[in-house]
């Protein structure tokens, strides 16, 4: 649906008003409260333009005119205009004309003249004519239709239509009598005569009554209400349905731009894109411009810009800034700071002398900010540079704490590149700094902090006057630190950090590590993993495991430990791992430090690394990485030096292949044992096997299991009695016996 379409339902709003306050309000007005307005064409030029005017509006100016006319001769053109239903767009003409004087609140003289035409048009007109012509009654006071209109209602003998459009303008009355005819009409024989009824009374919210007693008291109600309140009710009503009507209108807007929406996702081409947005920028409607900014912006602040945007519509965006539209303004200057530079820093400084919207004013300053390359080396114009930086002063002497703000981000901008001299940068570090001491400490928090914010921004490297800032700036960070206002302190962080990384964390790791600013614990801890050392592993493992900085914490311990020799690392062994340690590390911070220690110590501490190795296989098994675990299982039996170490480590592996559904490998490691001995109810492998059985952790049928490890050949084996005995156990007490599996399976199936 086009904008254009949407025009209907504004106009259904502006009848509503007509119908609703004008009217309301005009009964309780005498017929001559507006002086009569004179004509001015004559009256054959009016006729004919009402007769045969190329467009509505020449149509109803000329029988507006012609209203007022004092010639008798044009009351009766426009009376037999309503007559003649061969010319319908005359015939509205008239309606309209009759109903603008109504909202005007114009006087017509002898207005009675026209209940009959306007009676006859709702007798014979099943068009929207007769609603025009319901409409333009309104003019009259309700008891001076009352007669024609309430007879035409109720008058059986006329077609259906007649008395349907007659219920129509009962219905737009703001009259208790008219409310009291169609409570009435719900008796009447005529379906929808009845019906419509029925509606025009639910849309006033009157109880559509069923019965004769019902309907009664319905009347009664209303009579007991008396017609001043009933009035009152009546505007209230208008007023919540002209709000659902405004809403609904923002309904169609937002379907519309929806379906813009939709369009535009089904443009892939950057350069197709471009042109679709630009010819809406140029769009005459607000609501279309705005839908194309905002798009603009999307495009801007998304993973993939459009690389074709900024050169088309720069020079819309040129012109847009000067848009009659306040929000088509506001929303250009916006965007503006997202695309720096499309549009020339002296067109937004001579904008910016002529806006007078403050809003405005500071978004299109915030943008000149922009509008200069971050290039240092580019060359700007001293005289667009002066300008820039006197509203810069301008705005950091406002007492509006956004004007200041706004003043000290637009300073950084201009800081960032080259062609001040050494006194001019210090003149404006110094304006920055004195603005920030005049703050007061206990009201100007927020304020302080983003000043302060914007400093430690000048002081990071990459900003060209990073060695002024940090000379004039570091007194003001450290004396910030013991501020009440967190986002103070969280910025004096940020510039001492960028001034000196090692000497902030020497100073912050005495006082700031519990600092209640979580942005400021995470800035230490983050600090911490990039240039701490060993000394910091103490404090960052407190917060590991029972404080929200466990993640970060421990991040920045495994960085530290990363670059720590084993000296360190074997420390941390027994502090994370002793009885009683407090750390409480999670299983996969386990495995990670673990996983480390293993790849840093190698094979030079061979007492160690089984210690590890075997950490590892356990934490592996209770987190169920199966594989991993038999991956280090393996390694530790390799370097097993016993048989009976052999066996402990054999009997862990044969679990984990079971319950790692690898019944495969279970069965060749449990030949190999059998290769080398006889396996008895007290072998550990066994012992495993058995529990397992018992009680199966993993998704391998003990059933399926044992079948397979039956099927181990020991024809071979001269004296594995024990094994076959253990074998024989697991089949009575598992009843794995194949023949009466194979008998229960048959008596099933039968």
């Amino acid at each position: 649906m086009g904008v254009k379409q949407l025009f209907p339902i504004i106009l259904l709003i502006i009848t509503l008003l007509q119908t609703g306050f004008s009217q309301d309000n005009s009964q309780l007005l005498p017929d001559n409260i507006a002086a009569e307005v004179k004509p001015d064409e004559q009256l054959d030029i009016n006729r004919e333009s009402l007769l045969k005017g190329t467009s509505e509006e020449i149509r109803i100016k000329a029988a507006s005119v012609m209203l007022f006319y004092e010639n008798s001769l044009a009351r009766k053109i426009l009376i037999d205009a309503l007559k003649q239903g061969e010319n319908a767009s005359a015939r509205a003409a008239v309606c309209k004309a009759l109903s603008q004087t109504r909202v005007e609140q114009k006087s017509v003289s002898n207005k009675e003249d026209f209940i009959q035409p306007l009676i006859e048009i709702l007798t014979n007109d099943n068009t929207t004519g007769a609603k025009l012509a319901a409409e333009a009654t309104l003019i009259f006071k309700y008891e001076q239709i009352k007669e024609p209109l309430e007879g035409t209602a109720t008058n059986v003998s006329l077609p259906v239509t007649a008395r349907l459009n007659a219920i129509y303008a009962l219905r737009l009355y703001p009259d208790m009598t008219a409310v009291l005819k169609l409570v009435e009409l719900l008796g009447d024989p005529e379906i929808q005569v009845y019906a419509a009824a029925g509606n025009a009374l639910s849309s006033l919210g009157i109880p559509v009554a069923d019965s004769p007693d019902a309907r009664k008291e319905v009347i009664n109600e209303l009579q007991r209400q008396g017609p001043e309140a009933f009035l009152r009710d009546r505007i209230l009503r208008r007023e919540t349905e002209i709000r659902r009507l405004e809403t609904e209108l923002n309904s169609w807007r937002e379907r519309y731009r929806t379906a813009l929406d939709k369009i535009y996702l089904t443009i892939n081409d950057d350069a197709a894109r471009s042109q679709f947005l630009v010819e809406h920028l140029r769009d005459q409607e607000t609501i279309i411009r705005l839908w194309a900014l905002e798009k603009v912006r999307q495009d801007r602040v998304g993973t993939r810009p459009n690389p074709k945007l900024p050169g088309e519509v720069g020079p819309i965006l040129a012109n847009l800034i000067s848009d009659q539209n306040r929000d088509v303004r506001l929303k250009t200057a916006q965007l503006l700071s997202l695309m720096g530079g499309v549009i020339p820093a002296q067109n937004l400084l001579a904008q910016l002398d002529v806006e007078k919207n403050e809003m405005v004013q500071m978004e299109l300053f915030g943008a000149l900010g922009y509008a200069f390359p971050l290039n240092p080396n580019t060359k700007i114009p001293e005289e667009i540079r002066k300008q820039a930086l006197d509203w810069v002063v301008k705005y950091l002497n406002e007492n509006d704490s956004k004007k200041v703000q706004k003043g000290a981000e637009v300073l950084k901008r201009l800081l960032e590149q080259n062609g001040l001299v050494s006194a001019e940068v210090e003149k404006y570090l110094g304006l920055l700094a004195e603005k920030f001491n005049q703050q007061d400490k206990e009201t100007s928090g927020p304020m302080r902090g983003e000043l302060l914010s914007i400093m430690a921004g000048l002081c990071a490297p990459q900003n060209t006057q990073n060695v002024s800032a940090r000379k004039l700036f570091r007194h003001l960070f450290e004396k910030s630190l013991n501020d009440k206002t967190d986002r103070v302190r969280e910025a004096a962080v940020d510039g001492l950090i960028y001034i000196d990384k090692a000497s902030a964390l020497k100073m912050l790791r005495k006082d700031f590590v519990n600092d209640p600013s979580l942005i400021i614990r995470r800035k230490l801890i983050d600090l911490a993993g990039e240039v701490g050392a060993k000394e910091d592993l103490t404090w960052l493992a407190e917060k590991v495991g029972t404080t929200a900085d466990d993640k970060n914490a421990w991040q920045a311990m495994m960085k530290i430990f990363n670059g720590s020799d084993v000296s360190v690392l074997s420390e941390w062994i027994d502090r994370f791992f002793s009885e009683k340690s407090s750390i409480g590390l999670s299983d996969e911070q386990q495995i990670a430090f673990l996983e480390l220690t293993d790849r840093k110590i190698g094979e030079s501490k061979p007492k160690v690394l089984k210690n590890i190795r075997e950490m590892l296989a356990e934490l592996y098994i209770e987190t169920g990485q199966f594989e991993r675990a038999a991956d280090y299982l393996g390694r530790l039996n390799e370097a097993a030096q016993s048989a009976e170490e052999k066996e402990v480590i054999l009997s862990k592996l044969v679990n984990v292949y079971l319950r790692w559904s690898k019944v495969d490998l279970a069965v060749n490691l449990v030949t190999n044992c059998l290769l080398q001995k006889d396996l008895d109810a007290n072998n550990m492998v066994v012992r495993s096997i058995d529990n397992y059985l018992s009680a199966p952790e993993g998704s391998v049928d003990p059933n399926v299991a044992l079948e397979a490890l039956s099927r181990i050949k020991i024809d071979a084996l001269t004296a594995r009695s024990k094994w076959l005995q253990q074998m024989k156990s697991w089949a009575e007490r598992f009843r794995i016996n194949k023949a009466e599996d194979n008998e229960k399976l048959k008596d099933a199936g039968d």
